[in-house]
């Protein structure tokens, strides 16, 4: 297939959100576009149960750019993602969560990061929105991480990069293979892993993302952390051998050490909360790559 230059494509995931869809789609379809440019939306229904697919199709009306697609429930937004993509036109991908927004000028500023040449990943700063207050960014736990450049190290410690934020150069895209499909949460974790051992990382400043959370259908409320998931999402990555094969022995001992350093962390709140399988399960992979801490032990 041969995808069009200068049209990006945008994927909005959803499901049961009848009453956020219309705010994240509006928010697409109103932004300007550099001159030659192109948009389409995908609006990719996952098996909704309520009314959020006639919530879309009335927000798109009758805009050629726009198609709402209806695919069987599959209960992960990396699923959701992917079919969007296969069904995708442009060279230039860019995603946005059903209860996200963009703030106007964000394709104005971002898109020509992707001139040719240019950027094959960029991503942009985020508001954080948890009820009706804005959450600050300012301090440490915003400043700590690199956000531009090679962004390995820095995500392998935390998820950098926003899904509402991204966009990725197909060619990318194609080598990678997409989201995972059976995460159900942190798979954005897992993905920038596998983008950022490949290619570095563009970043514009401004906050031209909304991010509202607090809202309890959200997967990482579900569960109340994702560790987990990230746990499993990198130990995946790191027993495949992937940092080895496309970064060489030094990014697989990066991240080897950071698998040791979750894994034993995870293994301390395990033990706080009693449950002593598992505390030694992830303290014995905590030693395998590479922690020498042995306090569990002496505690187990």
């Amino acid at each position: 297939m041969k995808f069009r230059e200068n049209l990006l494509s945008v994927i909005v995931p959803v499901y049961n959100r009848e009453t956020l869809i219309r705010r994240a789609i509006c928010s697409v379809l109103d932004q300007a576009l550099p001159e030659g440019w192109d948009l389409e939306l995908i609006v990719v229904d996952d098996g909704s149960s309520d009314r959020t697919r006639s919530s879309a199709l009335e927000s798109c009306g009758d805009d050629p750019r726009t198609l709402v697609l209806t695919k069987p429930p599959g209960g992960t937004p990396g699923g959701a993602r992917n079919y969007g993509v296969c069904r995708a036109s442009g060279a230039l991908l860019a995603f946005l969560d059903s209860d996200d927004t963009w703030l106007p000028g964000k394709l104005l500023r971002q898109i020509p990061l992707h001139h040719p040449g240019g950027a094959i990943v960029s991503h942009t700063r985020e508001r954080w929105i948890r009820g009706e207050r804005e959450i600050s960014q300012e301090g440490r736990r915003f400043s700590a991480y690199r956000r531009s450049g090679d962004l390995l190290k820095d995500s392998l410690v935390k998820c950098i990069i926003g899904p509402s934020t991204v966009m990725i150069g197909r060619s990318l895209w194609e080598e990678t293979g997409g989201f995972r499909e059976d995460l159900e949460v942190a798979e954005d974790y897992e993905y920038w892993l596998r983008l950022a051992t490949l290619a570095d990382v563009s970043y514009l400043q401004e906050p031209f993302t909304v991010k509202y959370a607090g809202h309890g259908d959200q997967l990482s409320e579900k569960y109340g952390h994702i560790e987990l998931f990230r746990l499993q999402g990198l130990r995946d990555l790191v027993e495949n051998r992937w940092f080895l094969r496309c970064r060489g022995d030094s990014a697989q001992e990066l991240a080897e050490n950071e698998l040791g350093r979750k894994a034993l962390i995870y293994a301390r709140g395990a033990l706080k909360r009693g449950r002593t399988g598992e505390a030694e399960e992830y303290h014995a992979l905590a030693q395998r790559y590479g922690s020498q801490d042995c306090d569990i032990l002496e505690l187990l």
